[in-house]
């Protein structure tokens, strides 16, 4: 299908065949021959998701196969209700395993691909898998490693990292995880909150074992370290492989209750102390494996890849995969390395058949000039999906041109808090230009205006209306959830207040403009920076923007940072140039007060435009933590800059 220049118009739809053979459509039609229900489209199924939330989740339950107690039939109860949302418990009576539930598969099957820039290869089978696990689960048991104790680790994207994920839920202890590529200071703000009892941590080509032992020193209530990537046995140090040494034993997974905490996982900490979010083991699960299975079609044939650091909850959308039974590809390195192209020949080696990237990487290539559909077979993949940020209506294009014209192309948005989705894709449904395909099944996701009432076709608050089973058993040392509930409950009492702008489309879908708190609001004009980013990627001079409002003369105005291709230089006629596209494509009021020319634009770890540091750096206010920053110098680049003054 030729894609369309208009936004909303669409630019793919699946065969027939396709669209009768996807999951979802398999669910769709058992679930109403189950509930005597007609479910003649998707929305049809979503209504029904949200309107009978105990028959959806117990019907989900029994389809994706979750293995928990009691073993014969289903959890007699659903949701437990509570006078506040937040209260709200589900599966009360469930006890269960996240790591049981991802080696219910113990065959010769690849599990885990594990591949690096620098061209090393490594696979492990399901039934090696298993077995790694538990031979990791019994060394820490022998550790002394026990239900509620915190486990962090410090690794790259490799099977070391699912491995000791693995074996710490397999003992009912609550696992936490950094990428290797944060300061030591980020690190310590994260895991000098949660007094974690053993550290996992790679010797880094830098700094070694010593480099581990100094993070170590700095947090008080370790008792074991345990290093991957060094033989050595020094003083107060265990090698990885001492654990894959120790004595096979049967793997007995810990069965706990649906929200036990599990998982501890971070904000990105640019605007204070990261906030660090627990999850219980049975919503994590559940809303993943019902995402991986029914809205991206992922099955026991399929190879998922997402390129993805540790430190992103990304990684845990990775992990999920084999609970689907699927095999997991992973990557540790540049995704440009060692060509532009990496990631998709990555794919063609590997037969990629969901592939997930950001939209950043996309529009890193296109600007390049690059199509990988002349230089790749890409025939393996099915599905490419897009998260992290707003995916613009041209990188849609440029997709279906360059990249495969037969691909479901997802944007997905959910969050870290949540480790859902609040819009997702539909494998058996259109693809509309520059939007989010559908509202995730189970998630009532709404759009609120500022008095609170549901918008339909008009921008607002991205919420979520009723209570969902991956809300975060709530933040770590908030015994009383005061912080918890003024963060989500606050704005909207009683719902869920996610902190994106956004906007619910004609065709069911969505499109988000942006965080909220990073809304520009000139002359009372409400304006996502997303809608600004999407125009900008169309001017080939420039390589990345950052759109801040800076207060002025009692309003506020938009200030656009650009940095541009080696070589350029923002003369008057690349700015009028900027400024003609934004004012064409969107409105006179999108048009910045101010273009000013930077080196770098910052980014958090997961690389997300770090906004709100910038926006204080412009107006002499402190960040508050520089150091969760990928490139913090960079804010120096935006303090005192004369065209501001004026």
């Amino acid at each position: 299908m030729a894609p369309s220049s208009e936004i909303g118009s669409v630019v793919w739809r699946p065969s027939c065949e396709r669209a009768a053979r996807a999951e979802l459509t398999q669910f769709q039609r058992a679930a109403a021959q189950a509930h005597d229900l007609v479910l003649d489209d998707y929305r049809a199924l979503h209504r029904w998701s949200i309107a009978a939330p105990e028959a959806f989740w117990r019907f989900l339950w029994a389809w994706l196969g979750i293995i928990a107690e009691p073993r014969a039939g289903q959890p007699a109860r659903v949701i437990e209700r509570a006078s506040h949302p937040a209260d709200v418990r589900w599966f009360p009576d469930a006890r269960l395993s996240f790591a049981e539930n991802l080696l219910r598969r113990r065959d010769d099957a690849p599990a885990i691909i594990a591949r690096t820039a620098h061209g090393a290869r490594r696979e492990l089978t399901f039934r090696e898998l298993h077995a790694q696990v538990a031979r990791v689960t019994a060394g820490l048991a022998s550790l002394g490693v026990t239900a509620g104790d915190r486990v962090a680790a410090v690794l790259p994207n490799g099977p070391e990292a699912i491995v000791a994920m693995l074996a710490t839920n397999s003992l009912g202890a609550i696992w936490s995880l950094c990428a290797p590529e944060m300061g030591p200071d980020a690190v310590l703000d994260r895991f000098g909150q949660i007094a974690p009892r053993v550290l996992f941590a790679a010797a880094s080509p830098r700094g070694g074992v010593h480099r581990v032992r100094e993070l170590a020193a700095r947090l008080p209530t370790l008792a074991h370290t345990i290093v991957v990537g060094s033989d050595h046995d020094e003083r107060g140090t265990t090698p990885w492989q001492h654990l894959l040494d120790h004595p096979p034993a049967e793997l007995a997974f810990r069965r706990l209750p649906f929200d036990h905490p599990s998982f501890i996982l971070y904000t990105s900490g640019t605007t204070g102390r990261p906030k660090c979010i627990v999850h219980g083991m049975g919503g994590m699960l559940l809303q993943l494996l019902k995402e991986h299975r029914l809205h991206y079609d992922l099955g026991r044939d399929g190879r998922f890849f997402y390129y993805t650091s540790t430190g992103w909850n990304m990684w845990y959308w990775v992990t999920i995969a084999l609970a689907a039974e699927a095999t997991i590809v992973l990557h540790d390195g540049s995704p440009f390395q060692p060509a532009p192209t990496a990631l998709f020949d990555l794919a063609d080696a590997e037969r990629v058949t969901v592939f997930g990237v950001s939209p950043p990487y996309l529009a890193t290539l296109r600007a390049s000039g690059a199509r990988p559909r002349d230089s790749h077979k890409l025939d393996s993949i099915r599905t490419i999906l897009s998260t992290g940020s707003p995916l613009a209506p041209e990188l849609y294009d440029w997709v279906y041109d360059a990249v495969k014209p037969d691909v479901c192309l997802s944007s997905i948005s959910g969050g870290t808090e949540i480790n859902a989705c609040f819009a997702t894709g539909h494998p058996a449904g259109p693809v509309h230009r520059g939007e989010l395909q559908v509202l995730a099944l189970g998630m009532d996701t709404q759009v609120f205006d500022d008095h609170g009432r549901s918008v339909h076709e008009a921008p607002g608050e991205l919420v979520c209306a009723s209570p969902f089973p991956s809300q975060p058993v709530g933040f770590w040392d908030d015994p009383e959830r005061r912080r918890y509930l003024a963060t989500y409950f606050e704005r909207y009492p009683g719902v869920w207040h996610h902190g994106d702008f956004a906007t619910r489309t004609a065709s069911g879908g969505l499109v988000i403009s942006g965080r909220s708190d990073a809304t520009l609001k000139p002359g009372g004009h409400r304006i996502g920076t997303a809608e600004l980013y999407g125009q900008i990627e169309q001017i080939a001079e420039v390589s990345d923007s950052l759109a801040i409002a800076q207060d002025w003369q009692g309003d506020v105005r938009i200030v656009l940072f650009v940095q541009l291709h080696p070589g350029v230089t923002l003369d008057p006629g690349l700015v009028r140039r900027i400024q003609l596209q934004i004012q064409r494509n969107t409105s006179p009021h999108h048009v910045p007060a101010r273009i000013i020319a930077v080196a770098d634009i910052p980014r958090t770890m997961t690389g997300k435009k770090a906004e709100l540091a910038v926006r204080s750096v412009v107006h002499g206010q402190p960040v508050k933590n520089a150091s969760a920053l990928a490139n913090p110098e960079s804010l120096l680049l935006y303090r005192d800059l004369e065209p501001l003054r004026s």
